[in-house]
């Protein structure tokens, strides 16, 4: 089993982790010949959210090198705040005061590989740089790791859901998550709702507050559009129509932390069922991975 490659955007990297960090404390990874899948999937996670990702290798990594028994697939258990340790390492050594040294250093490559230190795997992160003076540096981190098993890997399985209800393009996640922090402090549940016509609504209402947030004009993606206009003239959906799915305030913050990565996001609602958010990064026409999220609805006795 063997995997090296350069690790050529840092940035990208540690902002997805930021990302999946705020679900659960530990990941895993499948590294593929082509793709980085990160999957969060803990059920003691708050609201029952799970992320699953799918990362072009060429958006993170170069000269990227992977071998096993396993269709030359690797899958791997880690802390998340171990792996955002490495990487803020490198982020932050360029132009940065090094503690050690006293002296701050361009970096110059970073490699990472699959190693093994006194019988325990680790991720090797081998940062090589230049000093201000010209002086070469070598840093090493390793973040320990678990190397699953063929037959654990094989029960990794996407949550099912149906087919979406509707398909919208959301508005900028930070300053939704700006009205939803705002939300939070009012009630546990929020009700996303949207319609073909662009309309899209965060809601709670509960005994003593009812509050509404509409966004009009979103862009109903052209998937959708197609799948509208191939069904018949009585099955197509009223534009006024919202659909609608309660779930945790909690959980939908912990995604709106992926603003730091995102530069487009569809949101799905399965009406009652739940809520399936994709995080594209980059353009979503020739995006560098996507992040998906799955919140699942929380249902109203009433």
């Amino acid at each position: 089993m063997r995997f090296r490659a350069g690790v050529e955007n840092v940035t990208t990297f540690f902002r997805i982790m930021q990302s999946v960090e705020k679900l659960q404390k530990k990941c895993t990874i499948k590294f593929t010949e082509d793709n980085m899948h990160i999957i969060c999937n803990n059920d003691a996670n708050e609201g029952g959210i799970q992320v699953w990702s799918q990362i072009k290798i060429d958006s993170i990594f170069n000269n990227y090198r992977i071998q096993s028994n396993s269709n030359n697939e690797i899958t791997v258990n880690l802390s998340c705040e171990a792996l955002m340790g490495a990487l803020r390492s490198v982020s932050t050594s360029s132009g940065a005061s090094n503690s050690a040294s006293g002296s701050s250093y361009e970096t110059d490559e970073v490699i990472v590989k699959l190693a093994k230190k006194n019988d325990q795997a680790v991720l090797n992160f081998e940062i090589t740089g230049t000093t201000r003076a010209g002086r070469k540096v070598k840093i090493e981190h390793d973040v320990k790791i678990e190397v699953m098993k063929p037959t654990d890997v094989a029960k990794l399985r996407e949550p099912m859901c149906p087919e979406p209800d509707i398909h919208v393009l959301l508005p900028s996640l930070q300053k939704m998550r700006t009205i939803v922090e705002r939300l939070r402090t009012m009630s546990d549940i929020l009700a996303v709702r949207a319609s073909h016509n662009g309309c899209l609504q965060l809601s709670i209402n509960t005994e003593s507050v009812k509050v509404d947030t509409e966004w009009k004009n979103c862009n109903i993606p052209q998937m959708m559009k197609e799948g509208v206009s191939q069904d018949s003239a009585d099955d197509s959906p009223d534009p006024e129509q919202l659909f609608s799915v309660l779930v945790s305030v909690k959980s939908f913050l912990k995604f709106l932390s992926s603003h730091v990565v995102s530069t487009t996001t569809i949101a799905c609602v399965c009406q009652n069922h739940c809520l399936i958010l994709y995080v594209y990064i980059g353009d979503a026409a020739d995006a560098g991975g996507v992040l998906t999220f799955y919140i699942p609805a929380i249902i109203d006795d009433e």
